[in-house]
């Protein structure tokens, strides 16, 4: 008998899985909709943007990127839980400022 079930691994565990370890392969990226604070238009932004994303409305910044993940800026709302989308692994969240995302 084995210590570990290695067919049903726990949650946990598949989340510190590297994306190609996984049982099932998934992207540890995903696109998130993005509310402006200043004119209120949606904005669909990738997790992993590379580039400074503006509001097509006001021109207001949503999010700068970092070395991996962009940083949403501060009163930037996201507006459905990252579940929704296949790379995301718990992330929860439907408030104001997202810098703590679990992947």
């Amino acid at each position: 008998q084995l210590a570990k079930d290695l067919l049903n691994p726990s949650f946990d565990f598949e989340r510190r899985q590297h994306k190609k370890k996984r049982l099932v392969q998934s992207p540890n990226s995903y696109f998130m909709d993005v509310k402006c604070p200043g004119c209120y238009k949606i904005t669909t932004v990738f997790s992993h943007a590379q580039t400074v994303v503006l509001c097509v409305g006001c021109s207001t910044v949503l999010c700068q990127p970092t070395g991996g993940k962009a940083r949403l800026t501060e009163g930037v709302y996201l507006l459905k839980d990252c579940k929704t989308y296949p790379g995301c692994l718990g992330c929860a969240f439907e408030s104001e400022v997202t810098t703590n995302h679990n992947i």
